[in-house]
Formats: structure tokens, C-alpha cells, sequence
């Protein structure tokens, strides 16, 4: 079966690829990693947000993780897999303005770019996941990734059935290079 897929690149960003139906793992960071989304309030309203703009666009999400200053997540595209440039612009659009007003800070630049990479492998895709799972951890947040509100990982070990669970629990993830976005 082949897949349609197309390329698209943008001034000073890597290229793009969109795949039907694929799964792709996005990153993005505040401006000059401000940690605007500084209260639990805040991260409520990125993750609320993140779900609902999903939801909109019909990417099917599989893992998240929400801090003050970036998130990552993953999530399988629909068959129009380009809309995610438009989806992380609403979301990026909508939760800067939300907190704009709960800060006062009208106009003020909150997000910085997004990095995005179409898994195209299993092992991949499984690495990613354990990832974003565990980002909580590597960020010295939380003993346990499922302690952590802001990240789907007491989600998934409550939903995933026990042989992915299992399976996922022995793929290595702390050698992911998952880029940071800098930009001070």
C-alpha cells in the first residue's frame, strides 16, 4: 500500500514531511524558555487546550507532556497530515492569549518555534512515546512519570493494554535526541 506524501519547506526551518495517517512528534518552547506556564492553572489550560485543538483537527493523541517553558507530544494525523501547521498555530495562538490575560501582558510573544518529525519506524515511535512519558523524570519533577498531572503517562499504563505496556517498559529512551528550541 502506498502512502501520498509531500515535502514542504519553510524559510529557515527544516523540512516537513506529511504523511497520511502517520505519527509525529512535536516540540516547542516559550520565547527564550521563559516558564510562562508557571502555576498549575496555566499547564491546565495548555493541556485543556491541547486536547480540544486535537480533538478540532482530528489528530488522534498519543502521549504529552506539558512544562512551564516547552511540551512535547505525539499524536497520529488524519488523512490531511499538513493541518498540523495550522493546529499548533491555533494552539500556540489561543493558549498565549489566554495567559497573556491572566498575566496582563497583552501582545506579548509567548512561543518561540515547534520542531516536528513524522515516526516512520516502530521502534521510533516506541522510544518517543517511552520519551514523553518519562519527561516528567528526566526533568527532575517526579520520582515516577505517573506523579506528574501534566503528562499522559497515567493515562496510557490505565489504558494501554498490559503487552504494549510491557513492551514499552523495556524501550530504551534516554539517548532520544528530541531538539531543544532555542532562540536566546
Amino acid at each position: 500500500m502506498e502512502q501520498d506524501t509531500s515535502m514542504i519547506t519553510w524559510h529557515h526551518s527544516p523540512a516537513h514531511l506529511f504523511v497520511p495517517n502517520a505519527f509525529y512528534i512535536v516540540t516547542a518552547s516559550t520565547l527564550c524558555h521563559q516558564p510562562l506556564f508557571n502555576s498549575p492553572q496555566k499547564l491546565h489550560i495548555l493541556q485543556s487546550a491541547l486536547f480540544e485543538i486535537m480533538q478540532a483537527y482530528n489528530w488522534q493523541l498519543q502521549a504529552w507532556a506539558i512544562f512551564s517553558n516547552h511540551y512535547h507530544f505525539i499524536a497520529q494525523s488524519p488523512e490531511d497530515s499538513s493541518s498540523l501547521k495550522s493546529l499548533i498555530q491555533r494552539f500556540h495562538s489561543q493558549t498565549a492569549r489566554a495567559i497573556n490575560v491572566l498575566d496582563g501582558s497583552k501582545g506579548r510573544k509567548v512561543w518561540f518555534q515547534y520542531w516536528d518529525t513524522c515516526l516512520t519506524y516502530e521502534q521510533s515511535y516506541l522510544a518517543r512515546l517511552n520519551y514523553v512519558h518519562n519527561n516528567p523524570v528526566k526533568h527532575g519533577l517526579v520520582a515516577s512519570a505517573e506523579q506528574y498531572p501534566f503528562c499522559s503517562a497515567t493515562w496510557f499504563n490505565e489504558r494501554a493494554p498490559g503487552a504494549l505496556r510491557r513492551k514499552l517498559a523495556t524501550i530504551p529512551y534516554d539517548n532520544i535526541d528530541v531538539p531543544e528550541v532555542h532562540c536566546c
